[in-house]
């Protein structure tokens, strides 16, 4: 998640010469809008229609409440689609847009004070979801179960838990990590970014091969990890919690994010009429009919998982390419229409960090007022996103009136 504010392009040039924008309104829009997606995914899950029912405790285990903190007898047969279609990419996407523009502040700045704004912008951020929001969002799955008593019960199951869940926070420490992994290289290897990114140059001016490539290299460090775990393992070490099969396919699209970034935006895989961006139609079909094929396997895989290895592993392949087919339908589509400004994009790009930030307590809280509500899941989705988003907004323009909190988010 980057925490740059909407600015004009402004080349800076690195050792090779090589333009770096620091700053491009396309993607700056994408960011923007992947993170009010990630709102409207956690709006949804409350109607999943495959949603666990309410625990009896917070130490009930497996502990489905992390990701359905409020769970809605109203559920809406749609969902299944949404939050499927979000899961297969949008946190890939995230992953490769924060890295795009980590080669030009490394050239900037030097690994060391890399590292030290990172850990600020980061670190302190995830430490404010783990102490105030995480809780705050979970405090209304304590509430749907029988017999609560109140916060001293909350509390009580909380710190018994053994880990200290973080709600979404876990993109923050573990982007962190991968900003650390990217500081090393850079300290190892001064230009490993720009060595990297032209390698990179001619695959990338042939969309259909980068994509290949991409989805290869994500089903290679994927796929054995999910036929060994299950796609939907999750390891967590008190606070830190991650995707244990994916951990290295994010790791993979970060770098690749800044290849790109490092090789320069204006004239590699995401430059303005481009052939990606060109061919924005193509690809938006092309990400549909991918996502299809993995909706339509997906019946039969989870059906036969535990059965059939194959079954198994054609779902995580198609995985794989459905997330890269995803993530260039959005990159060319936003490429080709987002250049020019919007103050409304411009409001929602300069907050979107802190929307992230605090949206998670505002969703749960709304799902569970609407609980006594007789509206089915279609209806109370809207509410829950729109009033999720705006309330969020409000409250980060509010924060950011603030000077020192302005200057993380």
């Amino acid at each position: 998640m980057g925490t740059t504010n909407v600015a004009p392009v402004r080349p800076a040039t690195g050792q090779t010469g090589s333009p770096a924008p620091t700053y491009v309104n396309a993607i700056g829009y994408l960011r923007a809008f992947i993170v009010v997606l990630v709102v409207a995914h956690h709006a949804a899950l409350a109607y999943y229609p495959y949603a666990p029912p309410p625990a009896s405790s917070l130490e009930t285990v497996p502990r489905w409440w992390q990701a359905f903190p409020v769970v809605d007898p109203h559920r809406w047969g749609a969902a299944s689609l949404f939050v499927g279609f979000n899961d297969t990419f949008f946190m890939s996407l995230m992953f490769f847009l924060s890295g795009l523009f980590v080669w030009s502040s490394l050239r900037r700045k030097g690994s060391a004070a890399f590292l030290r704004d990172r850990l600020l912008r980061l670190g302190l951020p995830f430490l404010v979801m783990l102490a105030v929001v995480a809780p705050l969002a979970y405090y209304p799955t304590y509430l749907q179960m029988r017999g609560h008593e109140g916060v001293g019960g909350f509390v009580r199951q909380w710190l018994s838990l053994g880990t200290w869940p973080a709600g979404p926070g876990w993109f923050l420490w573990v982007l962190l990590s991968f900003d650390c992994v990217a500081a090393l290289l850079f300290a190892l290897a001064p230009t490993w970014g720009e060595s990297f990114g032209g390698r990179m140059a001619g695959i990338a001016r042939r969309p259909a091969a980068a994509f290949a490539i991409l989805a290869a290299i994500s089903a290679i460090l994927y796929v054995p990890l999910a036929l060994v775990l299950s796609p939907l393992y999750w390891s967590a070490f008190g606070p830190f919690t991650f995707q244990t099969p994916r951990i290295l396919h994010y790791l993979a699209y970060f770098l690749i994010g800044v290849g790109v970034g490092a090789w320069g935006l204006d004239r590699g895989l995401l430059m303005p009429g481009g052939k990606l961006a060109r061919r924005w139609l193509l690809w938006m079909v092309w990400a549909l009919v991918a996502f299809l094929l993995l909706a339509a396997i997906t019946m039969v895989a989870v059906a036969s998982y535990a059965q059939s290895q194959a079954w198994a592993a054609a779902y995580d392949v198609l995985f794989a390419v459905s997330c890269a087919a995803s993530c260039f339908a959005f990159l060319a589509f936003f490429v080709r229409f987002a250049g020019s400004r919007s103050p409304v994009f411009d409001s929602l790009s300069r907050n979107s960090y802190g929307i992230f930030l605090v949206h998670y307590a505002f969703v749960s809280w709304l799902q569970y007022a609407l609980l006594p509500a007789s509206l089915g899941g279609w209806a109370k989705f809207p509410i829950v996103f729109i009033g999720a988003v705006a309330v969020s907004w409000g409250s980060t323009l509010a924060m950011r009136s603030i000077r020192g909190v302005s200057r993380l988010i």
